[in-house]
């Protein structure tokens, strides 16, 4: 009597593996897909251009220090150091031209007092020219133009100018407002796209051609991209017109950065006044920048004169390094007395963050890595350009350059995913004009552009 064989459970048929069911984001994947194509070809050259430039002005703090070390640091340390007025006697009599507009004293004991001017013939009306003096000799260093409240001389301050207007003025000023505006989206679109895809085609060893640059540039574009967000979010805070939406939107808040109250009464007739372009008003520099030293005001600060007779002086710190020194005090001019008092830590948290924010991008929060940051985050966007227009052609046949993604990807996006989308993007198209306009212009020709193709198909199949 035969005995039939059993049926183990390895041996059994296996179930059909289910059909994946797809994610109900999945109709968005070739509409971002078009959109970080086409911006990127197109938006890439501005990136290009900042990216360039911004790597040159992360350099620019170390070269400047190098360039101007004759003027910036003493030839020999002294015991002590003269008094701030006998400093500023000393560049004045090296330079009576044009007015004192502010003063800031060596911060370090190698370091140089900088006495600035403003209305100097020849100087930029918005520069002013500053005169390096010897805290310990009152020996004049030499004198050089400077810009912003960085102090920022010639070589960093043609390169910022180069960063961010291309020397071009106000006008000049959009295409780096226009970079910023785009930069977020781009990588957002990027970060979209790598982690849609799956895990198996991410991969770059082992790989070659399309798929390889591929895996180059999102894997370069995933590990920057927290870079690439900050930059643009910190570069429109200062552009022409996102920027004024967000100082409106700050001031409406009640987040807007304060200021030390300047306003002294009237003190003709009381010993306020002085001579034209002399620093020296009332009580003077020495008693003011005392004064400013009894209420913790440490290296380094920089004392502003009264504008006019019914103002202080004010004495602030300027260090934008970390920790961030940015207290500062009105000082009467006529008893030598602090009228008012605004600390850092009294800022409210959006003036800080934004102050927090503009220090970071411009590399002097950290110092020197903060810089060097900053330039990998340069070099790594100049990659990605690089690798994207690389992509492109590898998307074509020969040496005729890639397809452009086809059209009517919106079409499959569902109208609930769809009309939100379309309201979010109107409202910060409307806050990043830059953003905005570009967007609605690309969508117009395309549009247009997709009507003429259509009817030409319909001509060619009536034919």
């Amino acid at each position: 009597m035969s005995i039939a064989p059993s049926t183990t459970t390895d041996e059994a048929p296996q179930a059909a593996a289910p059909t994946p069911v797809p994610s109900r984001w999945a109709p968005l994947r070739p509409l971002v897909l078009r959109l970080h194509f086409y911006a990127g070809v197109l938006v890439a050259p501005f990136l290009l251009v900042a990216a360039v430039t911004g790597f040159l002005y992360a350099g620019s703090f170390q070269a400047e220090k190098i360039a101007y070390r004759d003027e910036m640091t003493v030839s020999a340390v002294g015991d002590s150091k003269l008094p701030i007025s006998e400093q500023v006697a000393a560049a004045r009599k090296a330079h009576p031209e044009g007015t004192v507009s502010a003063v800031r004293p060596s911060p370090a004991d190698d370091a140089t007092t900088r006495v600035m001017l403003s209305g100097v013939e020849g100087v930029d009306p918005t520069h002013t020219l500053a005169v390096f003096v010897d805290p310990y000799t009152g020996k004049v260093e030499g004198a050089l133009e400077q810009y912003g409240s960085s102090g920022a001389l010639p070589l960093r301050t043609w390169i910022s100018e180069l960063h961010r207007n291309l020397h071009l003025g106000e006008t000049g000023r959009l295409y780096s407002e226009f970079a910023a505006s785009w930069l977020w989206v781009i990588a957002g679109g990027g970060i979209v796209l790598w982690f849609s895809r799956r895990r198996a085609l991410r991969k770059v060893r082992g790989t070659s051609g399309r798929r390889r640059t591929l895996g180059l540039h999102g894997s370069v574009g995933v590990w920057a991209a927290a870079g690439f967000f900050f930059l643009s979010a910190t570069g429109l805070t200062w552009s022409t017109y996102a920027g004024a939406n967000i100082d409106e939107l700050r001031t409406s808040l009640g987040q807007s950065t304060p200021s030390v109250s300047a306003a002294a009464g009237d003190h003709s007739g009381h010993g306020a006044s002085a001579s034209a372009g002399d620093a020296e008003h009332g009580v003077g520099l020495d008693k003011v920048l005392a004064a400013a030293r009894a209420e913790g005001l440490g290296d380094p600060v920089e004392i502003v004169p009264p504008a006019d007779e019914s103002s202080t002086y004010v004495v602030r710190q300027v260090q934008r390094s970390w920790p961030e020194k940015q207290d500062s005090v009105a000082v009467d001019p006529t008893s030598g007395e602090v009228t008012d008092t605004l600390r850092f830590a009294d800022y409210p948290l959006l003036a800080k963050l934004t102050r927090w924010g503009i220090d970071l991008h411009t590399g002097v929060l950290f110092g020197l890595v903060n810089q060097v940051a900053l330039m990998l985050l340069a070099l790594s966007l100049v990659l990605l350009i690089v690798w994207g227009y690389r992509m492109w052609w590898q998307r074509g046949r020969g040496s005729a350059f890639g397809r452009p993604i086809r059209r009517g990807a919106w079409q499959q996006v569902p109208p609930q995913i769809l009309v939100p989308g379309v309201v979010v993007v109107a409202v910060l198209g409307y806050f990043v004009p830059l953003l905005g306009i570009p967007l609605a212009g690309f969508i117009v020709a395309d549009v247009i552009l997709g009507e003429i193709a259509h009817r030409r198909e319909e001509k060619s199949a009536a034919v």
